[in-house]
């Protein structure tokens, strides 16, 4: 392997090809109308266009991206994360194209792309798993009632293809219940191309911890411990952390067993992450999926390990990555990423797209890095996800972390879109936070005075 596809966009992009960069290999990049002269085109060693704006008709569209690699000599695909990053048939085709797939087998993807099957192996393999329904498609609705009585309310439904929040509505009563199934199987047909959605037990009080893991492919597998996701707004993280603050080392030590143990049932290869939701009032914990991809908030965990992942990814499919055992991967202080988006927290955190008028980042060291996929006069395109860049900032405990973040939110300074820096500043001045005791209802229950802080800070000259 010698030229790597990079199939995506943005940020993650950049960060592809710069680690591939740093091992030699050369890259391809593909973009999109929208994305011409992209920070990503401009870095790869070639850039080669594939279609509209629209996401179907380029990033999506599978024999344009594949030909984009095949035309120019690429002998691997690096997927990413979202887009084609879990798909089965992309991974194949690439296969069939003669090019390595940086990333689990197919068979990984499938078992646990389908979020029944996965809770189902993930049974198999002792791991607890909140009470759920059988799959429901638009044409097979008949037992919907009862599953739901049998699961309980409140309750969520959720799309059976994919995950991210996409999709999901929580339901309080029978009342709501076929109108929620109804919206929700129409968005993940349109998001995953499955309209499946299934029912799963809703936890008031939830955590969201995930376990990073990373399989050899052999049947063995390692952690590097885990990821506090707990800050969400409509069901997307916006904050991560790690450690996560205030969860006993049993209940860790439990989920990381449990998350390896899943990752060598797969025979998995590569880096993937087994997500938890955890009760708060109780500290039980119960699987919720597994992403056979690289996440968006990968960067917290290589801030605490020294590891890079997506190099680990690479290094990997092409044969020379040296295995280390899980005595070998230590933990070093404290990280926290915070992901600016392009969006208006005031009116429920709706995208704004538009010119990067003015884009003047903090000062990068040691202990803070950013990555992101535009620069001062690019544009956020409406038409794909409206993250700007992600701070990830490290110290040697929680407290010193938070204070370099914090640092840098302050210095960050963007004109012409509005943008969630000064709500994140807020986030991590507020008591429930700097307590560490955040749950998943914690943005919607405090929106409003996360709001009015926000506010406050704008108008002391912070830009938003």
């Amino acid at each position: 392997m010698k030229r790597i596809l990079v199939a995506n966009r943005g940020e993650i992009a950049c960060r592809i090809i710069r680690a591939a960069h740093g091992l030699g290999f050369e890259t391809v990049a593909v973009y999109s109308d929208a994305d011409e002269g992209a920070k990503h085109c401009e870095m790869a060693d070639i850039a080669v266009h594939v279609g509209s704006a629209m996401a179907a008709k380029s990033y999506l569209n599978v024999q344009a991206v594949l030909g984009a690699g095949t035309a120019n000599g690429a002998d691997g695909v690096h997927p990413g994360y979202g887009f084609l990053s879990e798909n089965t048939a992309f991974a194949r085709a690439a296969e069939e194209h003669g090019m390595t797939w940086i990333g689990p087998s197919t068979h990984s993807i499938e078992n646990m792309g389908d979020k029944n099957r996965a809770r189902t192996i993930a049974e198999q393999c002792g791991v607890p798993v909140l009470p759920g329904s059988v799959r429901f498609s638009p044409d097979d609705l008949w037992a919907l009632e009862s599953e739901a009585q049998r699961v309980g309310f409140p309750l969520l439904v959720k799309a059976s293809g994919g995950g991210g929040g996409i999709g999901m509505k929580r339901v309080d009563s029978m009342e709501t219940l076929l109108a929620t199934v109804a919206t929700t199987q129409a968005l993940a047909a349109k998001a995953f191309n499955d309209p499946g959605v299934y029912l799963e037990r809703y936890v008031p009080r939830a955590r969201h911890i995930e376990i990073q893991v990373f399989g050899y492919g052999d049947g063995t597998a390692v952690h590097l411990f885990e990821r506090e996701c707990s800050v969400q707004r409509r069901f997307q993280k916006i904050v991560e952390e790690s450690p996560a603050p205030h969860l006993p080392a049993d209940v860790l030590a439990r989920m990381e067993s449990a998350a390896v143990a899943l990752t060598e049932n797969q025979r998995y290869s590569g880096a993937g992450t087994v997500e938890f939701i955890v009760d708060a009032e109780t500290n039980e914990f119960f699987f919720l999926e597994m992403n056979t991809r690289i996440q968006v908030e990968h960067g917290v965990t290589e801030a605490i390990t020294g590891w890079d992942l997506v190099q680990a990814q690479i290094l990997l499919a092409a044969g020379r990555l040296k295995r280390l055992e899980q005595s070998a991967i230590r933990r070093r202080g404290a990280a926290v990423e915070c992901r600016l988006y392009a969006e208006n927290p005031a009116k429920d955190f709706m995208p704004s797209p538009g010119k990067l008028a003015k884009f003047v980042m903090p000062d990068t060291a040691e202990a803070l890095r950013i990555d992101t996929g535009v620069r001062a006069g690019d544009a956020i395109s409406p038409f794909y996800d409206p993250m700007i860049a992600k701070f990830i900032a490290w110290g040697n405990d929680r407290t010193q972390a938070m204070n370099v973040m914090a640092g840098a939110l302050a210095q960050l300074q963007i004109e012409g879109i509005k943008h969630n820096g000064a709500f994140l500043s807020a986030l991590l001045e507020h008591p429930v936070f700097i307590a560490g005791r955040m749950d998943t209802g914690f943005v919607q229950r405090e929106i409003a005075s996360l709001l009015s802080a926000a506010s406050g800070a704008v108008n002391e000259g912070v830009t938003a």
